[in-house]
């Protein structure tokens, strides 16, 4: 049979370690050979420099900004920006009017667009759509064949909206080379003829659409997936969902009964009835125009399409993001440098250093060659973390500011302290008589819960400072948290499996005086001390005597090392007193 004990449990930990940080450096290699990626970490606003931009708010109906308004317009900013991967923004006003947005690095058009789009975001119902290209001269419907109207409208889907004015503004449109200058705000009491742009897998679409039925205020958040198919399987397909608040589910509840009356007269799927359709208007511009295949009444519906994952995403941050009465117009945009610059940096990373070496220096002088476990541990709970920030980095466009760095400062005396409660606790179990072998595993199953127990603290304390702060101080929280998590990684990982090999080598399960694992040293007394004689209660430690039960041998257990130290001086003073007075006798 296969022999299953520590070591090579131990080892096999060990292999799965080193399969984890080769996937990542696998992962990390890939994406900077496709130049996508870099192995040095993107640095934020702070240490690198990027982009300000000086937004002019827009209040709908033009009327000013109060003080609310610009307070609301920032926090849906951050929303935004936050929203959309960039982290480490610094978002602001100016003058009590303007909002100035700094950016690390040079933001991509996805994220211009997603900070300035107007927020008057609804939805409206299609009464019809067509070719992008505005209609020849020559070959405009004669006036006396356009649609008139012969009834008020009854609802939001009635053809009588379509009067030949809003017919001819229809055909002279072209949605492939539209205006570069946005429009007034339209009437949401009345039809709107507008476009939806090209993508890249879509060609632009032009469109008459009813009155608002739903406003984007009534969204209360959306989300992207996976979608999922009739028997609970996930596709490939990418899904957005949206909730509404009360108010929107009873609107939108009454518009897809109406809708999907049309959707059913056309013949289902195999059906073209753009009257079926119901647009998502953004800035009114038509960012989506999904058909109704069914009545929502929970106020949850789900748009599919030809999404990918990036397309789910930027309809589901607009969704998202976009119920703020404002609009904003860039004023100036120009490159900012560093507003602490490389020799922050470099002060930072001196400072970790530093504390590093203090750490190693402390390590070798209290746990001798042990010690070096706690070099090594070190070592590979900063190569995990270097990775996973240069791979979010790449994915999730993490930046690392000089907060940040903080962060991984502090980091380093909270991982060594998980290796000396480790270790003190072996040493404990050596001063009880224990062999190397019996006292890590032991040692280990108490310590275990100790390390748990801090580090859930730790990531704690992370979470709540990430999501109560803003700035900076989120990436301070970020890395304490990253670390916390890298922490545990190794010392699982890595600390406990490597000591289940060492403590079967010759020089540290023998004791070897410079190993830091000396039973002699620690003050243990062997059980056999030859010649016949075994220990006897009195040459134990007076604080491990195994002849101390229930709570009083529990709280002798839990003993600090200086409290263990006191009481064994105090044991001796109190036997030279008794055998004084023998003496005297």
């Amino acid at each position: 049979m296969a022999r299953t004990g520590p070591k090579n449990s131990g080892l096999r930990v060990l292999v799965w370690l080193g399969v984890i940080l080769a996937v990542l450096t696998a992962v990390l290699a890939g994406g900077t050979i496709a130049g996508q990626a870099s192995w040095a970490p993107k640095l934020a606003l702070d240490l690198e420099g990027g982009t300000q931009m000086i937004l002019a708010p827009k209040v709908e109906g033009g009327s000013d900004i109060n003080e609310e308004q610009l307070n609301q317009a920032v926090a849906i900013i951050r929303q935004r920006v936050d929203g959309s991967g960039v982290a480490e923004a610094e978002i602001s006003t100016q003058s009590g009017r303007n909002v100035v947005v700094s950016l690390p690095g040079t933001p991509t058009k996805e994220t211009r667009d997603l900070i300035q789009a107007s927020a008057d975001m609804n939805f409206r119902p299609v009464l019809l759509n067509g070719d992008a290209a505005a209609v020849p001269t020559e070959a405009l419907t004669p006036e006396d064949q356009l649609p008139k109207p012969t009834a008020e409208p009854a609802n939001g889907s009635d053809l009588n909206w379509i009067t030949p004015e809003v017919y001819r503004q229809f055909e002279t449109l072209d949605c492939n080379n539209p205006p570069a200058d946005n429009p007034a705000a339209s009437d949401p009491t009345k039809p709107l003829v507008t476009c939806e742009p090209a993508t890249a897998t879509t060609p632009a679409i032009k469109y008459i659409l009813g009155p608002v039925e739903v406003k984007g205020s009534n969204i209360v958040t959306s989300s992207f997936q996976l979608q999922q198919g009739s028997q609970g399987a996930v596709t490939n397909q990418w899904a957005v969902n949206i909730q509404f608040d009360g108010e929107g589910t009873a609107k939108f509840k009454e518009v897809t009964e109406r809708l999907n009356q049309f959707y059913v007269a056309a013949g289902g799927e195999s059906g073209n009835d753009p009257k079926a359709q119901f647009a998502i208007v953004l800035d009114d511009r038509v960012i989506s125009a999904p058909r109704s295949l069914a009545i929502i009444t929970d106020g949850r519906p789900q748009i599919t399409g030809n999404f990918n994952e990036q397309t789910a995403k930027a309809l589901s941050d607009q969704l998202r993001f976009g119920a703020l009465p404002i609009s904003f117009e860039i004023q100036s945009d120009q490159q900012i440098s560093a507003t602490l610059g490389g020799e922050q940096l470099r002060m930072g990373l001196l400072a970790g250093v530093i504390g590093l070496l203090l750490v190693v220096v402390y390590s070798l002088f209290q746990y001798r060659a042990l010690g070096l476990v706690t070099i090594l541990s070190l070592v590979v709970a900063g190569a995990l973390t270097y990775l996973a920030i240069a791979i979010l980095g790449w994915t999730e466009n993490y930046r690392l500011s000089l907060a940040g760095v903080a962060g991984l400062i502090v980091a380093i005396g909270q991982t060594a302290d998980s290796f000396i409660v480790y270790f003190e606790r072996i040493r404990d179990e050596l001063r009880e008589g224990r062999g190397l072998v019996s006292a890590v595993e032991n040692g280990w199953k108490r310590a275990k819960r100790t390390v748990l127990a801090s580090k859930a603290v730790n990531l704690l304390a992370a979470l709540v400072l990430y999501f109560v702060a803003v700035g900076n101080v989120r990436g301070f929280a970020f890395t304490l948290g990253l670390t916390a998590i890298a922490d545990l990684i190794v010392v699982f990982m890595f600390t406990h499996p490597t000591l289940q090999l060492l403590a079967r080598t010759k020089f540290f399960g023998e004791g070897h005086s410079f190993s830091g694992l000396d039973p002699k040293r620690l003050g243990a007394v062997p059980l056999y001390r030859g010649a016949g004689r075994l220990r006897t209660p009195e040459a134990k430690p007076a604080v491990v005597r195994a002849k101390n039960t229930g709570a009083a041998a529990e709280a002798e257990r839990r003993m600090t090392i200086a409290e263990r130290r006191l009481a064994e001086k105090q044991e001796q003073l109190t036997g030279s007193s008794k055998s004084a007075a023998k003496e005297n006798k």
